[in-house]
């Protein structure tokens, strides 16, 4: 998969999380492989995601995750992913979410209670958006830059365990990247001089 459309593929899911995130809605979006039972007849069909946000957006305000292939086509809606993991203090979509991002997936999730869209790659929450900020839309284009910059070899070492960061760097208004400060810092230094 070519990083340009990887990069349209987060920024898609990244601005849908912000609008239903400042709506006070939650949402789940897996892009890759993961084990579902649909929830609800899937009766809308497959569709480019990047030509169909709101389409998108709606599917996402429905109980369950919406499924993407690394194509950018959603493939399945209101669906319960199969959790491997329980987390104390969190719900059954930030389970689902930690659970699915496993391998070569992407995992936004969206919650309804702080308002924060968390992008989570290799098991790791690597990237944080607040909602909430004054214009962080602006800014998405900027962080998926970032993102993609560090590349997925790295992810494992900039990413921080589960949904508990050991540190993280505010680099641009509502968006906090996560990983070791040293490391980060480093990227950030050389990538926004």
């Amino acid at each position: 998969m070519e990083n340009s459309l990887i990069e349209k593929i987060e920024e898609t899911l990244i601005q849908v999380g912000l609008r239903i995130a400042k709506r006070g809605d939650g949402a789940l979006f897996i892009v890759g492989k993961v084990e579902y039972k649909p929830l609800v007849d899937q009766t809308v069909p497959s569709f480019d995601i990047i030509k169909n946000p709101k389409l998108l957006e709606s599917l996402a305000l429905m109980d369950g995750a919406v499924i993407i292939n690394e194509e950018g086509f959603m493939e399945a809606y209101g669906v319960k992913v199969k959790s491997k993991k329980v987390l104390k203090n969190f719900g059954t979509r930030h389970s689902a979410g930690i659970s699915s991002a496993k391998g070569e997936n992407l995992v936004v999730l969206v919650s309804e209670e702080d308002k924060k869209i968390r992008i989570l790659k290799k098991g790791k929450l690597i990237m944080q958006f607040d909602a909430l900020q004054k214009n962080v839309e602006k800014s998405v284009p900027k962080a998926i830059e970032f993102l993609e910059s560090i590349g997925a070899g790295t992810v494992g070492a900039v990413g921080t365990s589960l949904l508990i960061p050991a540190a993280g760097i505010a680099f641009l208004p509502g968006i906090i990247a996560f990983g070791s400060v040293y490391y980060i810092g480093r990227i950030l230094a050389k990538k926004f001089k």
